[in-house]
């Protein structure tokens, strides 16, 4: 399954770098069967991660956007559940703040605070709080992945495991009923895991739109996560599931 997971994580890296693939060339580099791979792009297409052609695939704006372009999109509900994230935050906290254009609405509304440790593996984040005197920037380190603008990988991993904070603040791409939250990528799933580890208090944030969508890759149960805040377009179903697994959710308004 893991296998699966990472293979489906590099077909998705490609189509981002070269805007299509070719099945008889995933073969080849995979050393899998083309019906496998006819498998793996069936499944990205059920995701709405790809659109499928003869012999291959093409990218859909679900994972091709710009990071600057995707903080437009739900910008208003972003806005809301950034600044209601922020008043969960007290001073001297110590937070997480993963990488995400709603994490990143977080990071705009923690100017007021007069002491606060924030820990995040995010480049925009990073540079949005650098200048803040009274904020303390923890940059894990790792590699750049350069469509989200976050540092991933061992290094990363590495450095997580030598922290602790009262809250991380996790963005997710998709949600699975009674199961999980996910991302598109293997590698910052991974990541997540860690953060998760080492958080007093896991909480998710995400615009309502994530509901109708599921990554690929696991991050983490329901289980492990204490809070969603979302906004007041999520839909009943999802709400009563939300609370069905114990996970406090709030709205912002």
């Amino acid at each position: 399954m893991k296998k699966t997971a990472l293979r489906r994580s590099k077909i998705l890296e490609e189509l981002e770098s070269n805007g299509q693939v070719n099945v008889t060339e995933l073969s080849r580099e995979f050393d899998v069967s083309e019906v496998t791979i006819r498998n793996d792009l069936a499944n990205l297409e059920r995701n709405k991660l790809l659109v499928r052609a003869h012999g291959g695939a093409f990218k859909t704006n679900t994972i091709a956007i710009h990071v600057a372009e995707r903080k437009k999109t739900n910008l208003d509900a972003k806005r809301l559940i950034g600044k209601t994230a922020a008043q969960l935050i007290q001073e001297g906290d110590s937070i997480i703040l993963d990488s995400g254009t709603t994490t990143f609405e977080i990071a705009k509304n923690l100017v007021a605070f007069e002491r606060l440790s924030v820990i995040s593996n995010a480049l925009d984040i990073i540079n949005h709080l650098a200048n803040s005197e009274n904020i303390e920037v923890i940059v894990p380190g790792g590699y750049l992945r350069k469509f989200s603008m976050s540092l991933v990988g061992p290094l990363a991993e590495k450095n997580f495991k030598q922290l602790h904070c009262n809250k991380l603040f996790l963005g997710v791409d998709g949600f699975k009923a009674d199961f999980g939250v996910y991302t598109y990528n293997m590698e910052e799933a991974y990541l997540n895991q860690f953060m998760i580890e080492v958080a007093e208090e896991v909480i998710v944030v995400a615009d309502s739109s994530k509901f109708k969508k599921i990554g690929f890759a696991f991050i983490a149960g329901f289980n492990k996560i204490h809070k969603v805040i979302t906004d007041n377009g999520i839909d009943e179903e999802s709400l009563k599931m939300l609370q069905r697994n114990n996970v406090e959710v709030i709205v912002a308004k």
